[in-house]
């Protein structure tokens, strides 16, 4: 009876292990072809010192390069960046240190929810209606609005998740030392999780530097070199974007050259995070010196 059984779990057990290999065989193998694909047409174009220094070509024109595309991404995510990083980490110091049985953190948090899994097409249209429409022309405001909508939600969840990973000695002990609560959440707390915080970022700035859809309603395409945030501006997702569909072969060459490059900053962004995720190890490891930022002592509280 027992032979019987334990032949039949090792029976269940391999079917289970070789389904198990055999699906994740088949999303690797997609993955490297994906990669290989992506590499050997996009190698030759990157090589090319041109897309670095020229402008996107006119339509029917020789050579060309992304130089507009890259500055203007780069100027979008930067904007993007100043924006929603303090506003992302201030919102998950507040629900992770005073939202605990708060109506305005649950709200928070249920929005939040919400805008993680809204689709970026729908965030484009609602700043499109709101902003775009409202001034009468696109620009990159508009495009740094749309992407910080895209990007706060996963600073602030990040932030909460790991400021809650924090131990609760290190808070009773800034607060034995007679700290604020205010000091304690950021010269105690927010500086031991530090590494997770930019973790957040890092993925944060990950997802909204392939984005599309919203750029498409907010800043437009501008086939010029133009550094105004406050009219239409290339980036490159959206270059990436119109180019592939294009009949030109110069066009088609730059947009996988585009999409070598924005891959590659992608996945630079993210070996930072999980780089920066490993630092991190929330526990009794975490050394009590933090403490002993410039607190006051407890007897000037009294």
């Amino acid at each position: 009876m027992n032979n019987s059984i334990y032949k039949s779990r090792k029976r269940k057990n391999f079917i289970g292990l070789f389904l198990s290999n055999a699906a994740m065989i088949v999303g690797i193998s997609a993955l490297i072809w994906i990669l290989i694909v992506l590499f050997s047409k996009g190698f030759v174009s990157l090589i090319n010192l041109d897309i670095f220094i020229k402008s996107t070509p006119a339509a029917g024109s020789a050579g060309g390069g992304l130089a507009n595309a890259i500055l203007g991404s780069l100027m979008i995510v930067s904007l993007t960046t100043i924006i929603s990083t303090p506003i992302g980490i201030l919102a998950g110091i507040y629900l992770s240190e005073y939202g605990n049985k708060n109506f305005v953190a649950s709200i928070t948090r249920f929005v939040s929810d919400i805008m993680l899994s809204a689709p970026s097409i729908v965030i484009g249209l609602f700043v499109y209606a709101i902003y775009v429409s409202k001034v009468k022309h696109f620009s990159g405001y508009a495009g740094s609005l749309a992407l910080s909508l895209l990007a706060i939600p996963v600073i602030l969840r990040t932030t909460e998740n790991i400021l809650r990973l924090v131990p609760t000695q290190l808070r009773e002990a800034a607060y034995a030392l007679g700290a604020p609560k205010w000091k304690v959440s950021l010269k105690v707390v927010l500086r031991s999780a530090k590494a997770g915080v930019m973790t957040g970022i890092l993925l944060a700035i990950a997802r909204i530097s392939g984005e599309t859809a919203p750029l498409l309603f907010t800043a437009l395409n501008n086939q010029f070199f133009s550094t105004d945030m406050n009219k239409p501006i290339s980036t490159l997702p959206v270059v990436i974007y119109q180019f592939a569909m294009s009949p030109y072969v110069n066009w088609v060459n730059l947009a996988w050259g585009g999409a070598l490059l924005n891959s590659s900053s992608s996945r630079i962004s993210l070996h930072k995070s999980t780089h920066s995720s490993q630092m991190y190890t929330p526990g009794p490891a975490i050394s009590l010196r933090t403490c002993s930022c410039d607190l006051p002592q407890k007897e000037h509280f009294r």
